[in-house]
């Protein structure tokens, strides 16, 4: 297991270089087809691979991605390395080392009938390519597993926030700020305004919910003005959206759509909205219990469950209905940071309990 994560962590298969990402596929499907027995459906959208095992009828989707955050380069600053039980490298937590110890989990089984293996090649960069393929691949089956890494502790991931996009663009009017200001419509002051605007939107959606749990609307990106002598003519503010419920995305979109402008002259637009719906622990409480069980039998630890602010592709198959348990891939931590590293000693407990759980749902 160690020799093929080294294999998929030393190919770097950064979302934004699609050669690189394409490269990737080819070593995915190379192994996936040395375990599995078969060769993949290369599905390439806009330029991105996506592989897909299908065998039979699909009642199980087993759901992962290859391309990670690491800019091209990043392994001679991070090499591939495992020191003292513990496997480093850029994509080994998230989520390479969920890839093996799948395809792992799925040599193990006696039969593959009614399994699905979906491999994006665009998770990290909001799955643009891939969620028609996700959906359509998720509407045939009754479960969906995730092989995204753990939560802290190696918790599953039973709930997970979903994500809106917005760009609030304010048109003004541009004027000479020394000469004639008064003349101008100035869209940073508008800009200003609404930023303090979505504090009281987050306020009004989380009335009489908990804190821990809540919706987020935070203000990110916000540019403005083309010269530090003009009155701004146009000025858009990023928002980044994070919410519990349906009911709180939707909330969130009518408030954003509903506001207006204080500077006269102004005009607002709205754009982008929804992208991902959230995880409900509703989704995901059938298969927990059934993983937790089988944790038990197979002696292991008491399994613990984490609802996290982080989307996966995980949202999209359980908007759509299908139960969906997320987490099941490597237990270590350091997602997209530094310090990204895999324990070595998790990689086959869990790649047995996935296994397990597979044979189960499939029963």
């Amino acid at each position: 297991m160690l020799a093929d994560l080294e294999e998929l962590v030393v190919c770097e298969s950064f979302s934004a270089d699609l050669d690189a990402v394409a490269r990737s596929a080819q070593v995915v499907a190379s192994m996936g087809a040395r375990y599995l027995g078969m060769e993949p459906e290369r599905i390439v959208v806009d330029g991105v691979t996506h592989l897909r095992w299908t065998f039979g009828a699909p009642r199980v989707l087993l759901l992962g991605h290859h391309d990670t955050v690491w800019p091209m380069g990043s392994l001679h600053t991070r090499p591939w390395s495992v020191t003292d039980g513990i496997a480093r490298g850029p994509g080994v937590f998230d989520m390479k080392a969920g890839l093996v110890q799948m395809f792992h989990a799925l040599a193990s089984l006696p039969s593959l009938e009614g399994v699905c293996v979906l491999v994006t090649g665009d998770e990290e960069v909001g799955s643009d390519t891939s969620r028609a393929l996700i959906e359509e691949t998720a509407r045939k089956c009754v479960a969906t597993f995730v092989l995204e890494a753990s939560a802290d502790g190696g918790a599953l991931k039973t709930g997970r926030k979903g994500t809106s996009a917005y760009e609030l663009v304010v048109h003004g009017k541009a004027a000479h700020s020394g000469l004639e200001p008064e003349k101008g419509v100035n869209a940073a002051i508008e800009a200003a305004h609404l930023t303090l605007c979505l504090n009281e939107v987050a306020m009004d959606v989380n009335a009489g919910t908990s804190e821990s749990w809540c919706t987020t609307v935070t203000p990110t990106v916000v540019t403005a003005g083309s010269a530090t002598n003009t009155v701004p003519a146009q000025a858009t503010v990023s928002v980044d959206v994070r919410v519990p419920t349906l009911a709180a995305q939707a909330h969130v979109d009518a408030a954003l759509h509903a506001l207006r402008t204080t500077v006269p002259g102004a005009r607002l637009e709205v754009r982008g909205g929804p992208n991902r719906p959230p995880l409900e622990e509703t989704s995901s409480a059938g298969l927990f219990r059934r993983a937790a069980a089988l944790a038990q039998r197979q002696g292991l630890q008491p399994l613990a469950s984490a609802s996290v602010g982080g989307a996966s592709d995980g949202n999209f198959t359980a908007g759509l209905g299908c139960p969906t348990l997320d987490g099941l891939g490597a237990v270590g931590g350091g997602a997209h940071a530094d310090h990204e590293h895999v324990i070595v000693s998790e990689m086959l407990p869990r790649t047995r309990l996935l296994a397990a759980l597979v044979a189960e749902v499939l029963r």
